[in-house]
């Protein structure tokens, strides 16, 4: 006999002998054999959980989740034995959980749908500014909310689900613009710009990095990321739990719904108010239209501005006039972060910073120079400072990234490429901020730039300043302005100490000590902690005044130590610091010097109407900024014939 009719034979044996045997009498091989893997304990917990096989039978079996229709009672009170059914599924552990909590289930419950509307209400009256988050503005009726009731219920089921879900989700993204809007509010004084400013959340992380570490700033990077993820989850949901609570109960939804909207109607006729703002709001509709209306100017803008751009009534002005009345001069452009108006007019800072302008004036007369000082107009303020400079010395109002990459990749002529344009200058540029290839030095006009990583720097980086800015003018000193050459310079000059976080910072030394930096390794460890500072507003605006006055100090020592008969200095700041140290009120306006050995070069800007010395009275003359490239070329240049 073969091996495979062996088998079969046996399998038949098998199954001649279970056929044949009672119920309840199967041998014990036979159970062994029919048991699941895991032995026959596992066996014998089926077998007890059938009904009839014990007293505790009826515990051991669950309820199912719906009850099963009912069965007709047997017509034979003793069937005698048979096969045992199966039990029904089990629940998983939340719903027994509910069931043996009926009463903790019903008030979780209703607190869910109680924070599912305030979470829903809040989002639609969230407004878009730190400064207007205040318990009256969420004492008020908004008008979407009831209008978005009205549709969910006039809607079939599923239909009601899909607009339920794409509303949270909008929602949520309204929350999340209010959000990032607070941030540039409280920074640049400005809203988001949807269009073109989405390049700046790579330079927030930048910053964030070289002014509080990495660690700190991967890990905000991954604590918003889980914000955004959360909020794009739960307030769909949420919108979804209050639908589906209407439609259980729809004719208290629509008398609730209809109630609210007369009340809106009601508080909108009448113009109801509270705290100066209307009951019937409409702040989610207004946020939307104004967005809309920003990105439709934005792509107005683009040809309003390249008119702008191609108007330039210096582009045919010929070489040999240009900037006549400065040939033979070493002319320094130096921009100071952060130095506005405030600095110099704010009781709580202007006393340090006003010592340090007066006794620079003097200093400067003791060295045979003069200075005349006035006031312009920054198009950003808190941050940006390439807008201002693009703004400066291109001519061109630039308050956003959209009018910099716009002007940057055109031939537009700057302040600095006009020197260039002579052909008498050699033009270059100090920038301590640049850490990776800057292609708009050729947009300016410079034939080199020294930046962060060719300056030879040694030393340790001060908050989001990577160079001292005493270092940056004694590397201009070393690597430019001090060698031989008979050819005049114009350059361009970033300080950047004075750049928030405004700790640690700086202190001068001797320019002999500066060295490679290597000896800032000490007195950065000397400066105050970040964190110290930042958690007073009157120790931040302390401490800014602080860094403002060491990048004048060094500047003006700078001046007086290398400067000559030939320097023509002007030096401005780029715009006012944060809200936090000027409040969210302040002008735009910054200072701005000329400082000059020769006295013709002050009387070619004698009709300017500014003030004398390095501190602009508070009445001298306020400018746009994009006004002065003009007004310098147009002194400093031969008229036309």
């Amino acid at each position: 006999m073969s091996l495979s009719s062996a088998h079969q034979r046996s399998a038949k044996d098998q199954a001649d002998s279970t056929e044949h045997t009672p119920p309840g009498d199967a041998p014990e091989e036979a159970v062994a054999e029919s048991a699941p893997e895991g032995g026959t304990e596992a066996a014998s917990s089926e077998t007890a959980a059938a009904p009839g096989d014990g007293p505790d039978a009826e515990q051991a079996q669950e309820e199912p989740a719906e009850p099963a229709p009912a069965e007709p009672p047997p017509t034979d009170p003793d069937p005698g034995p048979g096969p045992a059914e199966p039990a029904p599924a089990a629940k998983n552990a939340v719903a027994r959980w509910r069931e043996r909590h009926p009463d903790i289930t019903r008030a979780l419950s209703w607190s869910l749908t109680v924070l599912a509307a305030v979470l829903v209400l809040f989002a639609f009256l969230m407004p878009d500014r730190l400064s207007q988050l205040t318990a009256s503005r969420f004492v008020r009726v908004p008008a979407e909310p009831i209008l978005l009731a009205a549709l969910l219920l006039v809607l079939p089921p599923r239909p009601r689900r899909v607009v339920a879900v794409l509303s949270g989700v909008l929602l949520a993204l309204l929350v999340l613009l209010n959000c990032v809007d607070m941030g540039f509010y409280q920074t640049l004084q400005r809203p988001f710009y949807l269009l073109f400013d989405w390049s700046l959340f790579a330079d927030g992380l930048s910053f964030l990095k070289d002014s509080a570490g990495g660690t700190t700033a991967y890990g905000a990077l991954a604590g918003a990321l889980l914000a955004v993820l959360a909020l794009l989850v739960l307030m769909p949901l949420a919108i979804v739990r209050l639908s589906k609570l209407m439609a259980r109960h729809p004719s208290v939804a629509r008398r609730s719904t209809l109630v609210a909207g007369v009340v809106w109607m009601t508080c909108a006729t009448l113009g109801i108010q509270v705290s100066g703002l209307s009951v019937a709001a409409k702040v989610a509709g207004q946020r939307v239209r104004g967005q809309v209306t920003t990105v439709q100017q934005g792509l107005a803008d683009r040809k309003v501005f390249a008119k702008e751009v191609a108007d330039d009534r210096f582009a045919k002005v010929p070489s040999d006039r240009l900037l006549s009345g400065l040939r033979g001069k070493d002319v320094i452009f130096t921009f100071i972060e952060s130095y506005g108006r405030g600095a110099v007019e704010d009781p709580a800072m202007a006393p340090g910073v006003d010592a340090v302008l007066h006794d620079g004036t003097r200093q400067l007369a003791d060295a045979g120079f003069s200075a005349r000082s006035g006031w312009l107009t920054s198009p950003v303020t808190g941050g940006g400072s390439w807008l201002a400079h693009t703004t400066f010395l291109s001519g061109l109002w630039v308050p956003d990234q959209q009018r910099y990459r716009y002007v940057s990749s055109s031939d537009r002529m700057t302040l600095t490429s006009a020197f260039k344009r002579t052909g008498d200058f050699r033009t270059v540029g100090m920038m301590p901020g640049v850490t990776r290839a800057w292609p708009e030095s050729k947009f300016f006009g410079l034939d080199h730039v020294h930046d962060s990583r060719t300056m030879g720097y040694q030393g340790p980086r001060f908050g989001w300043s990577r160079v001292p800015d005493q270092y940056t003018l004694s590397a201009f000193e070393r690597l430019e302005h001090g060698k031989a050459s008979n050819q005049p310079m114009m350059s361009e000059i970033i300080l950047t100490s004075s750049h928030t976080p405004w700790a640690p910072i700086p202190r001068t030394i001797g320019w002999d000590e500066v060295g490679d930096g290597s000896v800032y390794d000490a007195i950065q460890k000397e400066g105050k902690n970040r964190e110290d500072v930042w958690k007073d507003a009157a120790l931040v605006r302390q401490e800014y005044a602080k860094s403002i006055q060491y990048s004048l100090t060094n500047l003006i020592d700078f001046v007086t130590k290398y400067g000559d008969e030939n320097t023509v200095l002007v030096f401005l700041g780029d715009h006012q610091p944060v809200s936090t140290v000027v409040g969210t009120d302040a002008s735009r306006d910054v200072p701005i010097a000329i400082v000059a050995h020769d006295p013709k070069v002050l009387d070619q800007v004698s009709g300017w109407g500014w003030s004398d010395g390095l501190q602009p009275e508070h009445s001298a003359p306020v400018w746009r900024m994009d006004t002065f490239r003009d007004r310098f070329l147009t002194a400093f240049s031969s008229p036309q014939p």
